[in-house]
């Protein structure tokens, strides 16, 4: 039935759909989260930043379509609350706002960022689209993590025709938004380079001497193409303020995201999703990170003025 139905539908009607499912969501996502924001700045007596800007954008891309608005609403407030204004407010948080938000779905209310049928839309959203029963739609990695054969590379991983949350679906937009942070000089190419090498060393490990289940046998390239690690490399870890900012420190800060990320996927059958929980937990290490380079290099030229 929902073969038929794609089959029948415009460019249009599916790019309607999409937007319709997306837009409620980006717009609880700027008014509970900006609406914090201008708060606390009124509150504060200081001026209102622009920080949450892109944090708002991204959350809806990071989520199911299914996403409750009220849960996303009450997600929204405690990452802006507990994650950035407690600390300082904008550029002082060490903690990624969007994935906090994530974070909190994902362990308070489980159900609706897991499972088999929360990444499609399957009823219709004003008069598009068509109610669908009994519709099953589990991501490639969920796939994985419940059988002991990784599945078939398909280019439809990398074009983006596959179950998932908005943003990770698409490796050739994530290239072309990678590209575009680099030309504009946002992001940092070490620290999304070294998330990349990190995956890939620690996938091709496993491959060679990891357990006997599916996401230890997964070739490389479908550990990169599939679930979150492309947006994640390219549009969280490279956060400026919550990435390790010493050049050799964002190099070890890239490498251990991908590795924790593949290791998680791989060990933890339960949760096949790396990429959040090793890029917050690198966030709360990247400050050591950086304090242990920079001691490095204080004592290095210590020991050159005492020779």
């Amino acid at each position: 039935a929902l073969a038929g139905l794609l089959e029948q539908a415009t460019f249009w009607n599916k790019f309607w759909f999409g937007f319709l499912a997306v837009l409620p969501r980006l717009i609880v996502s700027y008014v509970v989260g900006l609406a914090i924001e201008f708060t606390v700045a009124q509150w504060k007596h200081e001026e209102i930043q622009e920080g949450y800007l892109v944090s708002g954008f991204i959350i809806p891309l990071i989520i199911p379509a299914t996403t409750p608005l009220w849960i996303l609403a009450i997600a929204v407030a405690f990452s802006v609350i507990f994650a950035k204004e407690i600390f300082g407010g904008t550029g002082m948080n060490f903690l990624n706002v969007a994935l906090i938000t994530r974070a909190f779905i994902f362990f308070a209310y489980p159900s609706v960022i897991t499972g088999e049928t929360v990444w499609v839309v399957d009823h219709a959203i004003c008069g598009l689209g068509a109610d669908i029963d009994g519709m099953t739609a589990a991501t490639a990695l969920g796939t994985a993590a419940t059988t002991t054969v990784a599945p078939a590379f398909d280019m439809n991983m990398v074009w983006g025709f596959i179950p998932g949350s908005v943003g990770e679906t698409s490796v050739i937009a994530i290239a072309l938004g990678a590209l575009l942070l680099l030309y504009t000089g946002i992001a940092s190419w070490k620290t999304m380079l070294s998330v990349f090498v990190g995956g890939i060393l620690m996938a091709l490990i496993y491959n060679t001497w990891g357990p006997d289940n599916a996401m230890a046998q997964m070739p490389w390239y479908e550990h990169i193409c599939l679930g979150g690690f492309c947006f994640g490399a390219v549009f969280m870890a490279t956060d400026p303020v919550t990435s390790a900012r010493t050049e050799v420190g964002k190099w070890i800060y890239g490498l251990l995201i991908g590795m924790m990320a593949i290791t998680i996927r791989v060990m933890n059958p339960g949760y096949p999703e790396g990429m959040m929980l090793a890029i917050l937990l690198m966030n709360c290490f990247a400050p050591l990170i950086d304090w242990c380079v920079v001691q490095r290099n204080v004592n290095k030229r210590a020991n050159r003025i005492n020779k």
